[in-house]
Order: C-alpha cells, then sequence, then structure tokens
C-alpha cells in the first residue's frame, strides 16, 4: 500500500462526507499529557470526574486502542448560516443566548455516522485495518492531536484555530493502525492578541492558554450539576447554554464560513427567542422541543436553573416577575434557589 497517496487522498474524501479539513496525527502527546496533569492538580477541571478517570488512556492512544499508530483528524463547520446575530442577542437581556453549536441538531451523531461511512471507504483502498471512530465520545484529546494533525492551532482560548477557517467547526477522530505520514503541527498565530482572554464574563481565562473551568460558562451551564456560584452569576447575563464570547471577538474568525450542513440551521427559534418563553415550557414540551439536539446535555433541571440566573440578569419587568413566581414552589430545591436569588434581584 501506498500510505504517502492514501494520505493525500484523505481530505478529498473527507470532503465527500461534508467534512472541511483532514490531517493526520502522530500519538505522541507528552506536552499535552503534562499540560493535562497540571489542569487536574489545580482542580481545574471543576466538577468533570471523567477527567481524571481512565488512567493514560486519554494522552496516550494506543492504550486506548491497542495497536494505533496514527489518528486521523477531521473538522466539520458549524457556524449557522441563518441564525440571529449572536452580538445582537447577547445585547438584549430578554433573550437567551444559546451556545451557536446547540441551535441544531446534535453532531455527536451525526458526525460519528459519517466517519464510520469514511473509515469504511478508507479501508476500500487500504485493506482491513484496525480502527476505531470518536467524536468527543471517550478519553480523547482530540483538540491537541487536531493540532498535530495541522488543522490549526491551539489559540489562547484554549479552542483550536484555523488561520483560513477560524475556529467555528467540530471535530472528530479515527484511530488506526494505518502508518501514515503524520502532518507538521501549524504555527501558533495569536501573536500579543488577548481579545478572548479581555471579554471572558467570568474571567474563566485566567492566563493565555490556561482555562479554570471552574469560571467558564460553559462548564456552569451545562456540565456543572450543582449550584452556580452566586457570585458568578451576575457575569453570565442571558448566557443559558454555553459562552461563544471568545470566538466571537477572535479576529481569525472574521475568515470563518458558515456551515452548509442543514442539520445544523437552528431549530425552533432558539436563535432568537424570550427568556420568559423558554422558562414557560413544561418538562414535556421542552423533551419535544429538545429532542436530538445538545440541549439535553444540562437536563431539564440545569435548563431551568440557568435560566432563572438570566431572568435574575433581565431588566424588571411584569412578565419576567410572573414567569420567575410560578416556578418560585418548583419541586427542585436548585431551581427554587436560584428561582428566589433572581426574585431578590428585582426587590
Amino acid at each position: 500500500m501506498d500510505y504517502s497517496r492514501l494520505a493525500a487522498e484523505l481530505p478529498e474524501l473527507a470532503r465527500e462526507f461534508g467534512f472541511e479539513q483532514a490531517g493526520v496525527a502522530g500519538i505522541d502527546l507528552q506536552e499535552a499529557e503534562t499540560r493535562l496533569d497540571r489542569w487536574l492538580e489545580l482542580g481545574r477541571h471543576g466538577s468533570m470526574s471523567w477527567m481524571a478517570r481512565h488512567g493514560r488512556k486519554r494522552s496516550r492512544p494506543d492504550l486506548l486502542l491497542p495497536g494505533t499508530l496514527r489518528v486521523l483528524c477531521f473538522r466539520m463547520h458549524y457556524w449557522p448560516r441563518r441564525a440571529a446575530p449572536a452580538l445582537s442577542v447577547l445585547a438584549n437581556p430578554q433573550k437567551a443566548y444559546i451556545s451557536r453549536y446547540a441551535l441544531g441538531r446534535d453532531y455527536h451523531r451525526l458526525m460519528r455516522k459519517r466517519l464510520k461511512k469514511l473509515a469504511e471507504r478508507i479501508a476500500e483502498r487500504a485493506g482491513p485495518m484496525g480502527h476505531r471512530v470518536f467524536v468527543d465520545s471517550a478519553p480523547v484529546m482530540e483538540k491537541p492531536l487536531a493540532a498535530q494533525a495541522g488543522l490549526g492551532w491551539m489559540g489562547k482560548h484554549t479552542n483550536l484555530i484555523n488561520r483560513h477557517e477560524g475556529s467555528w467547526f467540530f471535530l472528530g477522530e479515527i484511530y488506526t493502525d494505518l502508518p501514515l505520514p503524520a502532518e507538521q503541527p501549524v504555527a501558533d498565530h495569536c501573536g500579543s492578541c488577548r481579545a478572548c482572554i479581555d471579554i471572558c464574563p467570568t474571567q474563566a481565562i485566567v492566563a493565555p492558554y490556561q482555562l479554570d473551568a471552574r469560571r467558564c460558562v460553559s462548564y456552569l451551564t451545562i456540565e456543572n450539576r450543582g449550584p452556580i456560584p452566586r457570585e458568578l452569576r451576575p457575569m453570565l447575563g442571558n448566557r443559558v447554554f454555553g459562552c461563544d464570547d471568545c470566538q466571537l471577538v477572535c479576529p481569525w474568525n472574521r475568515h470563518a464560513r458558515p456551515s452548509e450542513e442543514a442539520a445544523f440551521a437552528p431549530r425552533g427559534g432558539l436563535d432568537d427567542i424570550a427568556l420568559t418563553s423558554l422558562f414557560g415550557w413544561s418538562e414535556k414540551q421542552w423533551r419535544e422541543r429538545t429532542r436530538g439536539s445538545a440541549l439535553r446535555r444540562a437536563g431539564h433541571i440545569g435548563w431551568l436553573r440557568n435560566l432563572a440566573v438570566a431572568l435574575g440578569n433581565a431588566a424588571r419587568s411584569a412578565p419576567v416577575i410572573e414567569a420567575l413566581r410560578r416556578r418560585a414552589s418548583h419541586t427542585s430545591e436548585l431551581v427554587r434557589e436560584h428561582v428566589l436569588w433572581a426574585l431578590d434581584r428585582h426587590d
């Protein structure tokens, strides 16, 4: 098998399945492993205990899938072409801001299905191969691997940035035992820019290339299952699921192209919707309207908690007060506490 030729054909094969770029990474993640160890030692992973599980399988691909020699990395755009302007929604405290990646269909299943078909196509050319597909679904260091595969560099906000197309993309991987030639990492082009650090509403980027998840809005509104720290609640503004601020101000996103993937288009008006409207959904409505969506990750109770905080940060109005009072006796203590906090803000 001409592995160099196969590696050269990989980007074209990837485009057939909707991926914008492909690259081949080696499996030496020593530098990333050291950074991860330090991050965990400092407790910056918060309650995400799974980040410390699995021993070295996260940073040593051949332990997760024995026989792995290379990691094929792919990216897929998700910036929604027809969504309401993100900055306009953020500037309106009566509206709910939902991270742009979560406005449409959940990407995990879509990308995993396509990567499996892509792996089959690669096997048609290379012959039987050991492999496994991942889309944020196992202990995989997807951003360091993508950086090694030449897909971009790790920005100061710790997201991956591509010089030509910004950072609005998802990542996926195929672990394989094919000895393809690995790409060279690209240079860091952040320079002296600190726009992402300065804009972070909770100052979660504690230093260039260092993120404290315990202060990150995305962690607080999605992964965190407990109360949102009271001192951070006013800083969340109207962000009810995730946060895009660091990407919205990144100069490299001037080059970002909107996604052509119909599945990532906004559903149900979630790109421009009132907080009171969302807070009025029953649990049944929430389940129906978030089916197949990444919004399920927060859970219904977490969703209500987040909305209560946003309503506490909204301008005082009769609809806001009424919406909060209707939830003041909710069966969940977590929801009740955040609702009472919000009502106190409006006294």
